[in-house]
């Protein structure tokens, strides 16, 4: 997934990532990926991603969520992104997001996502992301 990777989560942070992600795509002819994340369980035993049908069938809602503030987003635009692709996982988004940044030119996350601590300049996926990422990351400061 060549281009810009925009993780989304839903929030008013991730929403400012998204069109700030669609903007830059736009602007530098690239490709964009909406990426979301529905975040499950781990294993007692393994610590690795327990994904059961329900978080498969809530993936599929959030993908249909993604897809529609993608196209909202992108048709305010002046201009189109090359081509805009969402996609949906269920697993731990911290690991998704750094997966995704191997393969982008570009990861784009809010500041501060769904988890509430607005008191903080990061939230724990951003900062995450930014330790860890193998691609630039832009982290787009929520306005309140």
């Amino acid at each position: 997934m060549p281009g810009i990777v925009v993780g989304i989560d839903g929030s008013t942070g991730s929403r400012q990532a998204l069109e700030w992600a669609a903007h830059e795509a736009t602007l530098t002819h690239a490709a964009l990926t909406v990426l979301t994340v529905h975040p499950v369980m781990a294993s007692p035993w393994t610590g690795n991603p327990l994904v059961d049908p329900v978080d498969v069938e809530a993936a599929e809602k959030a993908r249909a969520v993604a897809e529609e503030a993608a196209l909202k987003v992108t048709s305010q635009l002046d201009a189109q992104p090359s081509s805009v692709t969402v996609k949906a996982l269920s697993g731990f988004v911290v690991p998704e997001l750094i997966a995704a940044s191997r393969e982008a030119d570009l990861l784009v996350v809010g500041s501060r996502g769904g988890g509430g601590f607005a008191s903080l300049v990061l939230g724990s996926v951003s900062s995450q992301v930014v330790s860890h990422a193998s691609c630039p990351v832009v982290v787009v400061p929520s306005q309140r």
